[in-house]
């Protein structure tokens, strides 16, 4: 089996790297990770066990380069693939250089199944065309994996599913980041909360600003937004408010860790969301969460500890943050990302074995020519 995911930063490689390692510890699977050589998780203290890391492109003009030469790198690809000869191959996070993966693993007869974490563009996020190639990637595989009910109903009205590309369900389990240890009695001062990821308009930020401006004047709260993001009117509003910290930077993976120790709860005030990877290490962290309740949020935090979900607007989102104040400021028990992520690889496999066509003959065909020798005349497996 491959997993492989090429981006260089954000969630996509640290989730194959979870789910690689989930799918090792299951009997009979042979699974070989493929990451960017340049990912971020690559370069950190404790990167992950990757059997394939490729070169892939460090900005939008090698991106370009890569796009207008990946006919000429497919023999390159096959060459890199013909030892491991997967029978399948999952696309943990579809990025711009997967459709060349894809071609060159239909060429070795592999099923192919893609994760798919949003059937939608958000406003400002991602890059151009990033939809356009994501479906088209869908249209060529044998399998789609939805990481909610929200985006399996997209990818349905997207005909994206069919009975020969059948959906597969898998939920969004925990990010574990290393905290660091924390010191005999926390420093005195107000609740902590914590704004982490991306700052784009669709994450809520000028709601969140109103609702803290709304909260009673004698309300004492700490607020840290952490992100990187361009300058907006949300983003002056929010640094006008009393308690309110901004930081407008890239977070290096290091850091997370340290944000979720210094926070006693994150909040997520989106307007629009498949699910959130920054929900999924607030949970593995014990942190309480406090959230809008759209797109795949209410599913993801369903099961999730002094969860608090509001309307997206901004007096349900006050009314949300006072009600975890009236809360006793402790921490959860962290949950077992490890054994959650074993929970989901099994799940995965499961969907997969009831999804998936068998495979076709040329394909059985393909992955037995390595294995022939011409002997005496006739073709005998050694």
């Amino acid at each position: 089996m491959l997993v492989w995911q090429w981006g260089r930063r954000g969630a996509g490689p640290r989730f194959a790297a979870c789910l690689a390692e989930a799918l090792r510890d299951r009997p009979g699977l042979a699974v070989t990770l493929s990451l960017c050589r340049d990912a971020e998780i690559m370069t950190g203290a404790d990167p992950p066990r990757c059997e394939m890391p490729v070169s892939t492109y460090r900005d939008m003009g090698s991106l370009l380069l890569r796009l207008a030469t990946a006919p000429f790198a497919l023999p390159f690809l096959l060459a890199r693939l013909w030892p491991i000869r997967p029978d399948l191959a999952i696309c943990a996070m579809p990025g711009p250089l997967d459709l060349l993966m894809a071609a060159a693993l239909r060429l070795l007869g592999a099923r192919l199944v893609v994760v798919v974490h949003e059937a939608e563009a958000h406003p400002g996020d991602g890059f151009p065309m990033q939809m356009a190639l994501q479906r088209a990637l869908c249209r060529r595989v044998d399998g789609l994996a939805a990481l909610s009910s929200h985006v399996a109903a997209q990818l349905r009205r997207q005909r994206l599913v069919s009975r020969r590309r059948r959906l597969i369900r898998l939920a969004h389990p925990p990010f574990a980041f290393t905290l660091p240890a924390t010191p005999a009695g926390r420093p005195a001062g107000p609740p902590r909360l914590l704004f982490f990821g991306r700052l784009l308009p669709y994450k809520g930020l000028d709601l969140l600003a109103e609702a803290i401006a709304a909260l009673p004047p004698e309300t004492a709260i700490a607020v840290r937004v952490v992100g990187h993001g361009p300058a907006c009117p949300a983003l002056a509003a929010l640094a006008a408010c009393r308690g309110v910290t901004v930081e407008n930077r890239w977070v290096p993976e290091s850091e997370i860790g340290s944000l979720l120790e210094w926070s006693n709860a994150v909040i997520l005030p989106y307007r629009e969301a498949s699910q959130s990877g920054v929900a999924a290490a607030a949970m593995a962290a014990g942190r309480p969460i406090i959230a809008t309740r759209v797109g795949g949020l209410r599913e993801q935090l369903s099961g999730a500890g002094q969860a608090v979900l509001c309307d997206p607007d901004p007096a349900s989102l006050a009314r949300g943050i006072m009600l975890w104040l009236e809360t006793p400021t402790q921490c959860l028990a962290r949950e077992d990302a490890g054994e959650a992520w074993r929970q989901a690889a099994a799940a995965l496999m499961l969907g997969i074995r009831a999804a998936l066509p068998a495979r076709p003959a040329a394909g059985r065909m393909m992955r037995k020519l390595p294995a022939l020798r011409l002997r005496g005349g006739r073709h005998r497996a050694p």
